[in-house]
């Protein structure tokens, strides 16, 4: 089983912002395959299978999203135990990806990390925290355009403007194609 994780805040308030650039990829990606997605309370995340493969949308927002990560890789038995620490491939990297926006990367760029720091994105520390371990891929999306001087938690809750959602449905299909 493979799961693979897109951040973001749920609700319309959040729709098309900076900061859910995780879900939009996700809801790209099963529109091409032509699945749906499905709540599961338990998880509380949307979620979509296909084959072996588990496409995710945490429904806590997003300091709290590992939180549905870690209840979902327990159910599937996938999460590490002291027994694998003794096995070359303990790691979660070929099991679990994340994809989340960044804003160190350029608008229209993105970057695949492994058993990398959180860089302060508090969606992925929520994930090293609940998981405790680092050690899964992730795919940060660059969303770092003409920051106009305001702190960073009000810049990732901006929405798209027409051109920087152009430029976002680019590299979706470009990370999907080379990485999905």
């Amino acid at each position: 089983m493979k799961i693979i994780v897109g951040l973001g805040n749920p609700g319309e308030k959040y729709k098309k912002t900076k900061h859910i650039v995780g879900f939009i990829l996700l809801d790209v990606l099963i529109e091409e395959k032509g699945l749906t997605w499905e709540f599961n309370k338990k998880f509380s995340a949307e979620i979509c299978q296909d084959g072996k493969i588990l496409y995710i949308k945490p429904q806590e927002f997003m300091n709290n999203s590992g939180l549905s990560i870690y209840k979902i890789l327990s159910y599937y038995k996938l999460l590490p135990t002291k027994l694998f620490k003794k096995i070359k491939d303990s790691d979660l990297s070929y099991k679990l990806t994340v994809i989340h926006d960044d804003s160190d990367i350029p608008l229209g760029k993105y970057k695949i990390s492994i058993n990398s720091r959180s860089a302060g994105h508090r969606g992925v520390q929520s994930t090293i925290n609940h998981l405790k371990t680092k050690n899964f891929k992730r795919i940060r999306v660059g969303i770092l355009g003409l920051k106009e001087q305001i702190p960073l938690e009000k810049y990732v809750l901006q929405k798209f403007n027409l051109e920087e959602l152009k430029i976002i449905e680019k590299i979706n299909k470009e990370i999907i194609k080379k990485e999905m």
